[in-house]
């Protein structure tokens, strides 16, 4: 039997107003007509709310439920997102602008879980600010179906609730214990830059000095205050190369480093030092040289490489059997494709301005590395010839003798 109210509303419904109709109304007449729309909307709404009760593994808007009583499963959840508008991946105390505030959010907002801290979540990587990732994973554990349903669509419920440039893209059932950060086996990074003038072979030299297992206190920002005191990393590849086919110097290129763990700011400063050899500022030795903790135990000052080139590509684990919504897969590459388009559209403003401009002038203008690596002055000095930081043991005993002061 129908709601008295809903017949009610839909007999008042059934005279459609023509656009005369509309047009003959006065202000206080389109005004009042608004109005009464909208309390019908409101009435339509609280009865199908009333009527209809969502189970436990589907979320109403606004309703209440105890997640103690559903089902949980441990899982892993791989993510991608463009960083540049955001202060990093992690959270922050001073501000919400990062991509794990937005994550937490829209985890909470699902009712996948009731807090952080008691959903066992883990980070594969902690992104700076400005870099982005292909390949993020998280793991955690969720609110799950109910015995005998499928599975929950846990990449569609949360992209719903993400802004457009942090997409969830696969899920994976995990064992209670596993750990994103803990059992990732390697970790890939992929650094992008214009080709320029670039000597794309004595960088590939340098890069060559990176693989195997090295000290990289002078290639990474020593974190000895928060009692990163070992510096030891395996690089299992690094190597440059192109990845189009485009000409003048706008061709571009990818360093690409593969390892099972990196320290602060590593990948950034390795990307500095090849840039710098790539341009013929330093010999590819430099990279040997400074991974030569006896013979250099004080990192020279240099500037780092620019966080939005950086790109966290991949997180290797012991299973690649993730589960992939091929229908949610499209709707991120629609959402990706409409934010490519926004961006070539600007490129081709730019190449297009660029394009009328150089056959204007005598001598040939390559500043594209500029804003990937900033010149510190016109007259560039050596790395080695620099002023140093602070060696590692001077570090560890000035911590010390403040931690001593502090108790």
């Amino acid at each position: 039997m129908a709601d008295p109210l809903i017949e009610d509303i839909l007999v008042n419904k059934k005279k459609t107003l023509s656009v005369s109709d509309i047009s003959a109304m006065s202000k206080e007449e389109l005004i009042d007509k608004v109005a009464q729309l909208q309390a019908h909307n409101i009435q339509l709404r609280n009865i199908i709310a009333k009527k209809i009760a969502p189970p436990c593994d589907a979320v109403g808007k606004g309703r209440d439920f105890d997640l103690s009583k559903c089902p949980k499963m441990h899982v892993f959840l791989r993510i991608l997102y463009l960083g540049w508008n955001y202060q990093g991946f992690a959270c922050q105390e001073d501000g919400n602008e990062t991509i794990e505030f937005h994550l937490m959010k829209a985890l909470l907002k699902s009712k996948l879980i009731a807090s952080r801290e008691t959903s066992n979540y883990h980070r594969c990587g902690r992104t700076d600010k400005g870099v982005s990732s292909f390949g993020q994973v998280i793991s955690l554990t969720v609110r799950a179906a109910e015995p005998g349903k499928p599975p929950l669509t846990y990449c569609k419920m949360l992209n719903r609730l993400l802004p457009n440039d942090i997409r969830a893209v696969a899920w994976r059932a995990a064992t209670e214990g596993t750990s994103a950060r803990f059992d990732c086996k390697s970790r890939s990074y992929k650094y992008y830059f214009p080709k320029s003038t670039l000597n794309l072979d004595v960088m590939n030299d340098a890069a060559k000095h990176l693989i195997g297992t090295h000290d990289f206190r002078n290639i990474c920002k020593m974190d000895v205050a928060n009692g990163v005191t070992t510096f030891v990393r395996n690089i299992a590849d690094a190597k440059v190369s192109t990845i189009n086919d485009d000409e003048g110097g706008y061709q571009m290129c990818e360093l690409s480093i593969v390892g099972n763990a990196f320290l602060w700011h590593q990948v950034r400063c390795i990307a500095s030092l090849i840039l710098l050899v790539g341009q013929g500022l330093e010999d590819s030795s430099i990279v040997k040289d400074l991974l030569d903790v006896e013979k250099n135990p004080r990192k020279p000052q240099y500037v780092l490489a620019c966080p939005e080139s950086l790109n966290l590509f991949k997180c290797d684990y012991e299973f690649d059997d993730w589960n992939i919504d091929e229908e949610e897969i499209e709707q991120v590459i629609e959402t990706l494709q409409r934010l490519w388009t926004e961006h070539q559209v600007k490129s081709v403003h730019l190449r297009t301005m660029l394009g009328e401009l150089e056959p204007l002038v005598k001598r040939k203008v390559n500043g594209q590395i500029s804003s990937i690596l900033r010149r510190e002055s016109k007259n560039y000095k050596p790395l080695l010839t620099r002023h140093k930081c602070q060696s590692l043991e001077d570090r560890i005993e000035h911590y010390a003798k403040k931690r001593k002061v502090n108790e």
